[in-house]
């Protein structure tokens, strides 16, 4: 850490000295135009840099499938605008796992390719993505997808738990677009002016658009169980039903916190969520002990469910912790 000294000249205007090593490694010498992003009682300096996009390029000789899937995930999480990925000579698998791997990406296109290179684009405006829109969706789609994972196993509907399972891929989509944004604001002070988020609100999005995250992939769970089960004993369609029930009313609850303007109002509904993750818990309890009574194989199965649900419950409780942690007073 370096000290500078704040003098003042003219009789009004404050000046403060760059490190000159600093200013050397980022280009800044006489002239240079930077650009200031107060954050409370920071202040945040940075070059000004020209409006160009930000361009990597990967190596995929020898990837396919899965990992050359998270490979381009991972480069357009990582933040580049421009993502050329070469090898020697790309295969038709590669093309293809590429163009999937691009379709559950928002705003990423395939713009060139020859037979040694794939370029791709994200094509949408920083200052264009909503966080809160993002977050917001996330939230219905996924507990949409909790309450029609449930209705397809008690009522053994094998197509609304086909449709459930489908649905999964548009949260991870909306998942991986708040995680580029996320990690452009931490890395570009100007990206956070755009996007119109200071850090600590990105980093509390982030958290939460993670938990929503899981919750999809749990109901996407129920929904592959939901095609192996025939539909449960009533009694235990209303122990899942109920179960759903408190573990929906948790993340509602949790989200309307996170989300509240008043921090005394999301400090109450935080708790009240906090609260009732006991609720759940004690579904589960009820549930476990009429699994009791089925075939061990169904009752296995049926597990599985109340273990989502239970986990679904749990994330809207770490969802209440970070609405906690936000409307708590900045030390």
């Amino acid at each position: 850490m370096e000290t500078r000294k704040v003098q003042v000249t003219g009789g009004s205007t404050y000046t403060v000295s760059l490190p000159k090593d600093w200013a050397t490694e980022n280009g800044v010498s006489g002239g240079s135009i930077v650009e200031f992003h107060p954050e409370e009682d920071t202040l945040l300096l940075t070059p000004r840099r020209d409006e160009e996009k930000v361009e990597g390029t990967l190596d995929i000789t020898g990837l396919e499938g899965d990992a050359l899937t998270r490979a381009v995930m991972t480069m357009y999480v990582s933040g580049f605008d421009i993502i050329t990925l070469e090898t020697p000579r790309i295969t038709a698998d590669q093309r293809q796992d590429i163009r999937d791997a691009a379709g559950g990406l928002v705003g990423l296109e395939v713009i060139s390719e020859t037979s040694e290179h794939l370029k791709l684009q994200d094509l949408l405006d920083s200052s264009e993505l909503s966080v809160h829109s993002a977050v917001t969706r996330m939230r219905l789609v996924a507990t949409t997808m909790l309450a029609d994972a449930v209705a397809a196993l008690v009522e053994d509907d094998a197509d609304l738990a086909a449709d459930v399972i489908q649905r999964d891929d548009d949260v991870n989509r909306l998942y991986y677009m708040v995680s580029r944004v996320f990690r452009s604001v931490l890395r570009d002070p100007s990206t956070a002016a755009e996007v119109e988020l200071d850090r600590e609100t990105a980093f509390d999005y982030h958290s939460c658009a993670r938990q929503l995250e899981r919750v999809a992939d749990h109901a996407s769970k129920i929904a592959h169980n939901a095609q192996e089960l025939s539909a449960p004993p009533e009694v235990v369609a209303d122990d899942i039903r109920a179960l759903h029930d408190a573990a929906v009313a948790v993340i509602e609850q949790a989200m309307d916190a996170l989300l509240a303007d008043d921090p005394d109002e999301a400090t109450r509904l935080a708790n009240d969520a906090r609260t009732a993750v006991d609720a759940v818990d004690e579904h589960v309890r009820e549930t476990d002990a009429h699994l009791l009574e089925l075939d061990p194989q169904q009752a296995q199965l049926l597990g599985l469910v109340v273990d989502s649900l239970s986990r679904a419950g749990d994330y809207g409780g770490n969802i209440a912790e970070a609405a906690l942690q936000k409307a708590a007073p900045n030390p």
